[in-house]
């Protein structure tokens, strides 16, 4: 998802004045974290807090506030009021809204959001605040642009997420997905090795000599969040017996394969099938790393 820069400046290019709405406090059981925001215009939003009436209470003060009409509210359940701890250039109004059955929500927590106008000055902190995000996110490296490859750039270009498809065939990269990025490269296993620590790679490529050597050099790296490879039990073994015996590698080494990719659960092989499981999978596994202390890379 390396268009987050690019969506948010169009947005604020072409939305007209706009309304921030943050989510600034939250308590018990909530659809989204503190920090989580989005904006509205007059007849468009970018991001959310969390959906539903919640959402749809904040959207229609955001408006009110684009329109002029001060901080009155129809509706009594939430607690409106002006906050002076968080005004900045403009008036702040927050909404401390229970997630309860006064608005049609069950969540059982409450959330307190904040809106304000955004300035030209917000425009550009909220641009860097993305851009931050975008550069901290963690890196999944797809190598393989077949089928399964297309598939997979497809279902990661919707998560907070960058992708990269490596490929030795230029054909093999054409018709990726906007949002993921593209290498052409003899030497793929390179990849590997210059990887932050934290990358996931998955391994899925046309040919299951050079799969074995991108899979034994990410394995010999002891600061990855997940190695997985396509294939089958017999392609499994196999490997494990060249990686043991030719490759330098060890058992507990090999013993953080992931292979095939995506589980044995569901059998249905069809591309889309296997990405969606794929996807699911080493998002938890980057979702678990997150909590794990890096090690030092082993190389």
């Amino acid at each position: 998802m390396m268009s987050l820069s690019r969506n948010l400046e169009a947005f604020l290019e072409t939305a007209g004045r706009t309304a921030l709405v943050e989510v600034v406090r939250t308590r018990g059981s909530v659809p989204r974290e503190t920090g989580a925001f989005m904006l509205v215009s007059a007849f468009l939003t970018h991001g959310t807090i969390g959906g539903g009436q919640l959402e749809y209470m904040a959207i229609d003060k955001a408006r009110q506030m684009l329109a002029g009409r001060g901080s009155g509210y129809p509706t009594p359940t939430p607690d409106l009021r002006s906050d002076p701890a968080l005004k900045g250039e403009g008036e702040v109004v927050t909404l401390d809204i229970p997630l309860g059955p006064e608005i049609g929500q069950c969540c059982g927590g409450r959330v307190e959001v904040a809106i304000r106008l955004v300035t030209d000055a917000m425009k550009a902190d909220l641009m860097r605040s993305v851009e931050a995000e975008a550069a901290a996110m963690p890196h999944i490296y797809v190598f393989g642009g077949g089928h399964v490859g297309h598939a997979l750039a497809g279902a990661l270009s919707l998560l907070p997420v960058r992708t990269v498809i490596i490929e030795t065939r230029a054909d093999a990269l054409e018709g990726m997905p906007s949002g993921v990025e593209t290498r052409l490269t003899p030497m793929p296993e390179e990849v590997v090795r210059d990887a932050a620590a934290g990358a996931a790679f998955m391994v899925l490529t046309h040919d299951h000599a050079l799969d074995f050597l991108i899979v034994a050099e990410a394995l010999k790296r002891s600061d990855t969040a997940y190695v997985g490879m396509i294939g089958s039990k017999t392609k499994k073994a196999t490997f494990r017996s060249w990686f043991l015996k030719s490759a330098g590698g060890n058992e507990a080494q090999f013993s953080r394969l992931v292979s095939p990719i995506g589980g044995e659960a569901v059998k249905d092989k069809r591309p889309a099938v296997i990405a969606a499981l794929a996807a699911a999978e080493v998002m938890t596994a980057l979702a678990a790393f997150e909590q794990e202390p890096v090690s030092a890379p082993a190389r």
